[in-house]
């Protein structure tokens, strides 16, 4: 039976639909911590109990030195400049780097030790994302796109979107192309392709035109059941008409935010794109990417790295602080990291090269333990090729990582699904990180 603790059914307001229940076992031990977990919610006067989850994935693109940022060594063969400062979290340090953060990580916790197998980037961050290695014969669903498929809801703006997308956006797999993510750049400018281009009248006969014509073409010569049933060209430009005259929209717009909160995101793209991931939740979006890069250090490691926390230090506390203040953050999972780490030793460069084997994720919300850290990196690692995790506490592989954000999420990770061949596919091949989850 997967595991499911009592307190997190609370915690988290989760709501019971039939496939958590076939992927949790419904067994008598688990229709009684059910009834145990449902009366201490009414005992604690938790409400909403249908309130959907939803994930914000600040994603470094390049590979964060967890030396640099979650995982310091201070005055170590391997630390380098970094320093090591307390955090809001007791017995909890991070890189002074994140001197922000150091002050909301009573509201997050640090997994230190997740290893892989990829040290490629493409392969990596094909890992990373989807919790699966790349396979020739298919395309694994992204974290946001298993959320929308497995819970479906309805919203007038797109549920999965990816803000400064990067070289490799959230993608459906197999799951199809419905449920790629919704790419757009800097918050500060406009979403592409939503306003119309020319006058009421003109623009209502092009839509009518579209439906009377080009849809009655598309449907000529295919089979007659198309004739009495919707086609996906319909369904998509019902969607996309009805997201251009929503009110839903303006949760795009950070410029309605007071300059007093998009300075406290920090004066760039990607701190208005953290705004604007919370106001996408708010609006009812289920999973929102925002992409930072500039952590590739294979030279001036320090300088690169410190340079990029500048810019994630300020955009991610502030994101804890408005989701915790505007009631979002025990409904919203955060999760900060990229596709591996940094080596423990600097070349001679001064940069650090990939290390898939011992690196740091961040994860607040959605009933995760607060103030914790899971795994440990050795400061004196002896970085033998032939076991490079011989140098980590308690492993956590990706595929574990993905087990444990399902989890929190609400999504049974062990359910099987079947690809659109056919093929069996577990939604996840990992065990969740209890600990966290408690």
């Amino acid at each position: 039976m997967n595991f499911i603790a009592p307190d997190r059914l609370c915690s988290r307001q989760a709501h019971f639909s039939r496939r958590t229940l076939l992927g949790a076992g419904v067994s008598g031990m688990f229709l009684s911590q059910l009834a145990h977990a449902l009366a201490m919610a009414d005992e604690l006067g938790v409400t909403d109990p249908a309130r959907p989850l939803s994930v914000i994935l600040l994603w470094l693109e390049g590979g964060p030195s967890q030396l640099e940022t979650f995982d310091p060594h201070p005055g170590t063969s391997i630390g380098g400049e970094t320093k090591a400062i307390k955090t809001s979290a007791a017995g909890i340090q991070i890189a002074d780097t994140l001197p922000q953060l150091a002050e909301q990580m009573h509201l997050a916790s640090l997994v230190r030790s997740v290893t892989g197998k990829e040290g490629d980037h493409q392969r990596a961050v094909y890992n990373v994302k989807t919790g699966f290695r790349p396979d020739p014969t298919l395309i694994h669903p992204s974290i946001g796109a298993v959320l929308c498929e497995s819970d479906p809801g309805d919203s007038d703006i797109p549920r999965h979107i990816s803000i400064l997308p990067g070289g490799a956006p959230a993608r459906g797999g197999y799951l199809g192309g419905a449920y790629d993510a919704f790419k757009i750049g800097d918050p500060a400018g406009p979403v592409p392709d939503v306003r119309r281009s020319v006058k009421q009248d003109r623009y209502d006969k092009r839509i009518d035109d579209l439906y009377s014509v080009v849809e009655k073409e598309f449907r000529r010569g295919r089979i007659a059941e198309l004739e009495t049933k919707r086609t996906l060209h319909v369904t998509a430009t019902d969607a996309a008409l009805r997201m251009m005259s929503s009110e839903q929209l303006s949760a795009f717009d950070v410029s309605e935010e007071s300059q007093t909160t998009l300075a406290a995101f920090g004066d760039t793209p990607f701190g208005r794109g953290c705004l604007a991931a919370s106001r996408l939740i708010e609006a009812g979006a289920r999973c929102v990417e925002v992409t930072l890069g500039g952590w590739d250090s294979h030279i001036n490691n320090h300088s690169l790295q410190s340079s990029a926390c500048e810019t994630l230090d300020p955009a991610i506390a502030s994101l804890l602080v408005r989701l915790r203040d505007r009631d979002l953050l025990e409904n919203t999972l955060v999760v900060c990291g990229g596709e591996f780490g940094r080596t423990p030793t600097i070349n001679p460069a001064g940069g650090r090269d990939h290390w898939p084997h011992g690196f740091s994720t961040l994860l607040a919300g959605c009933g995760i333990r607060r103030g914790h850290v899971f795994g440990e990196t050795s400061p004196t690692p002896k970085l033998d090729s032939k076991n490079p995790t011989q140098d980590v506490a308690d492993v956590t592989t990706v595929a574990d990582l993905h087990a444990t954000i399902l989890a929190a999420l609400g999504v049974p990770f062990a359910e099987e699904v079947y690809t659109p061949i056919g093929r069996p596919m577990k939604r996840s091949e990992g065990t969740p990180i209890r600990s966290l989850l408690a």
